[in-house]
């Protein structure tokens, strides 16, 4: 009896002592971090949204969702829960996401335009490269491509196309940053009240009618920012606007840029029955080609001096908002 005792007793402290090298052990991850999509079955998943759903939420390491070329018919959301995604395509010509929603279509009263996005990003810190995203609706009305409604996002290398309402940039303290990105339409195809800093981008007009409707908050120093980018236009279109105020403080400003003879001599207008021209900020430093001449321009625009342009910095831009300030500098280079 008393040697089953201790036996009994000795294999308890044998299981115990497994049991805490088990729970002493690394803890490895819990979920996929590289995720394939191929239409071809070659990957992981064959659609993008599928990728998506398999992601873990709130992830403490990035996610990146590589995708190989092709022509990918979907409708993409990128959930608020979905925070440090990548979507890496394969090449930006040939890595396509496409879908033809338009406000006409979507049939959902005033605010229609805003379900027609073909990629929906409301996840922090997303990144997307190499990619075309594109709403291939056609000239019918609102109709978005690309729709950012989250804070820290950076799009590179990226071919977002449309035509009325293009891309639109999202929240009241959202920072999102383009590069080296193709971005086209007709009618007020970049607005929206987030800060977005467009470094080296081609911004193509379609249609003789404006780039951008900001609708920036009155207590943010920054809106639309384009710095060192091309401003383009299709055959026969001659008169094309730098912005309209959507909103009443919007905010927008052009930078070392080059404009075509597309642009206006005006520069820029004001929203159709509004005061709006009392209180938006519109500026200009240091642009070059046959549509930056500034004798013509409204008289409430702005020609920024030396001291004043230095202001427009990476760093100020992107860095500080009223809900509090972030290292920009890291996030952006972490990105890159």
């Amino acid at each position: 009896m008393k040697s089953g005792k201790v036996s009994f007793t000795l294999a308890h402290i044998w299981g115990l002592i497994f049991l805490f090298l088990i729970v002493a052990q690394p803890l490895k991850a819990q979920y996929a971090t590289e995720i394939t999509v191929a239409q071809d079955g070659s990957g992981d998943y064959r659609s993008i949204q599928e990728a998506i759903y398999s992601a873990k939420a709130f992830p403490d390491k990035r996610i990146t969702i590589y995708i190989k070329a092709g022509i990918y018919r979907e409708k993409v959301r990128v959930p608020s829960w979905n925070t440090n995604i990548t979507l890496k395509g394969e090449n930006a010509e040939t890595t396509k996401i496409t879908w033809d929603d338009h406000f006409k279509k979507i049939d959902l009263g005033r605010n229609s335009t805003f379900y027609t996005a073909t990629l929906l990003v409301e996840g922090e810190d997303f990144r997307a490269e190499n990619l075309s995203i594109e709403n291939t609706a056609g000239p019918v009305g609102q109709a978005i491509a690309l729709a950012v409604e989250a804070d820290r996002c950076v799009f590179k290398n990226c071919r977002i196309k449309g035509n009325q309402d293009t891309l639109y940039t999202a929240g009241t303290h959202s920072r999102q940053y383009f590069t080296q990105c193709y971005i086209e339409g007709t009618t007020d195809f970049i607005f929206g009240e987030a800060v977005v800093l467009f470094d080296s981008c081609q911004i193509h007009s379609k249609s003789n009618s404006y780039i951008t409707a900001a609708s920036t908050p009155e207590a943010n120093k920054f809106g639309f920012v384009f710095r060192n980018c091309r401003l383009t236009a299709a055959d026969n279109v001659d008169k094309v606007y730098l912005g309209r105020p959507w909103r009443k403080y919007a905010r927008v400003a052009y930078l070392h840029c080059y404009f075509g003879a597309h642009i206006a001599p005006e520069g820029w207008q004001n929203w159709s029955g509004t005061d709006h021209n009392k209180t938006a900020y519109y500026a200009e430093f240091g642009n070059t080609g046959p549509g930056s001449g500034a004798a013509d321009r409204v008289s409430w625009s702005l020609q920024l001096r030396r001291r004043e342009a230095r202001y427009y910095s990476l760093n100020k831009i992107l860095g500080t908002l009223p809900g509090g300030s972030f290292n920009n500098a890291d996030w952006i280079s972490s990105h890159q």
